[in-house]
């Protein structure tokens, strides 16, 4: 199915996106993903006919997206803030370069470095809850997993406390649904509220209702903070302006 030709389909009120609806806001979300970060990793849709029970014209739908091997700096607090510093002060003499925009390499850079902890991103869709959830993993750069204390180091200062204080964002260890491994996940219990509460707050997003391509562009923009990964301001100016 052509992305554009269900574009302008509507998602539901409550927040939630069908399977099909998830399939068409990644295609569009890996994309856009592509044309504004052509020097990081792409998010590339696996696809993955793994139920059996599902009809066969649906089996295309079945899969995930995923970002393979990004990269975090294991960096204390006083050379983050030097990283940080000296970023700006290179944003500032830009005139405005968007690269610069685009993410906080004080804490992210990308898979040609040493010395850090490598990390795999994938969005599978929950049939239960009917939203997208972050799946990840990381590990050292010798292939041994971190544990889960040594992955809180690697997450920005705003996440431990978004994490002790939110009720609807935590990490759990579960399977994977499709790789049947254990992974880490950000709990999708109350997503399709948050994302109700974000569409019906934010006019630009909400002139024409729940837009597919808009779906997974503004959940990530909150839930990629967390594990400090930010969309690219262009994917966010792009969807206001395809649909205002």
């Amino acid at each position: 199915m052509d992305v554009k030709t269900g574009s302008s389909d509507i998602i539901g009120l409550d927040g939630t996106l069908s399977s099909t609806q998830f399939f068409l806001s990644a295609l569009s979300f890996s994309d856009n993903w592509k044309r504004f970060n052509p020097s990081l990793p792409p998010w590339i849709w696996v696809q993955f006919p793994k139920h059996r029970f599902i009809s066969s014209h649906n089996k295309v739908f079945e899969g995930y997206l995923s970002l393979e091997n990004m990269c975090f700096n294991n960096l204390t607090q006083e050379e983050e803030s030097n990283r940080s510093s000296t970023s700006k002060e290179e944003c500032n003499t830009s005139h405005g370069e968007e690269e610069e925009e685009l993410f906080d390499y004080a804490t992210l850079v990308q898979s040609n470095c040493n010395e850090v902890n490598h990390y795999d991103f994938h969005i599978v869709y929950s049939p239960s809850y009917r939203v997208p959830v972050l799946y990840f993993r990381a590990c050292h750069s010798d292939g041994q997993p971190l544990s889960f204390d040594e992955i809180e180091k690697d997450l920005p200062g705003h996440s431990s406390k978004l994490l002790s204080e939110s009720k609807w964002t935590f990490i759990t260890n579960e399977e994977h649904p499709y790789l049947n491994r254990p992974w880490y996940k950000l709990h999708p219990c109350g997503t399709s509220d948050w994302m109700k509460l974000l569409f019906q707050n934010d006019t630009s997003l909400n002139k024409n209702g729940f837009v597919i391509e808009q779906y997974l562009v503004s959940w990530f923009s909150v839930i990629g903070q967390v594990v400090g990964l930010k969309i690219p301001l262009g994917m966010m100016d792009t969807n206001v302006a395809n649909h205002s």
